[in-house]
């Protein structure tokens, strides 16, 4: 079974939407930042709810927002009403603060159910370390894990340029 993903040449994502994922990550931290690029580019910075989570029920919730991400409902919302839209998200973006960009078990946990993608996206994980961003890495479903397939650096302070590569294909 095949599951539907944005075209790979659509996932480079443009200098604009990493600029404000970026802003947003390095504004959230120390807490995992989490968000979603649209089709046509446009961001939406979500609202990480897991240390409300844990605050409440910490048996249940072990993380908090240092190292795990949950969307609010009105995100989940915005997100699934997106998919029958002319403009359904492609990408689903969280921070990694202080730990690296890698796309993670409970990334993957989260990502999947039954084995199967539950969002037909690709996912950016973005490394932050004191609140400076220091790239991102892009994931998308091969059929059988999330598999790297670019990596971006980090916004050049003097000209806010990216510098984008395409990476050889890894997965640790």
């Amino acid at each position: 079974m095949t599951t539907p993903q944005s075209n790979k040449n659509n996932a480079l994502l443009n200098r604009q939407s990493l600029q404000t994922l970026y802003a947003h990550a390095s504004e959230r931290y120390p807490e995992e930042a989490c968000g979603f690029i649209y089709a046509n580019g446009s961001v939406h910075t979500g609202t990480n709810i897991q240390s409300m989570l844990y605050r409440t029920d910490p048996q249940r919730y072990k993380r908090d927002a240092h190292s795990a991400f949950t969307f609010s409902i009105a995100d989940l919302h915005r997100l699934e009403t997106s998919f029958n839209s002319d403009n359904p998200v492609s990408v689903i973006y969280h921070s990694h603060p202080d730990v690296g960009a890698y796309f993670s078990d409970e990334d993957t946990d989260k990502a999947l159910f039954m084995g199967i993608p539950i969002h037909p996206v690709m996912h950016l994980v973005v490394d932050v370390r004191k609140r400076v961003v220091e790239g991102a890495l892009l994931f998308h479903w091969n059929g059988q894990y999330f598999e790297q397939i670019h990596s971006y650096g980090a916004a050049d302070s003097s000209d806010t340029a990216l510098t984008e590569r395409e990476v050889v294909h890894e997965y640790v």
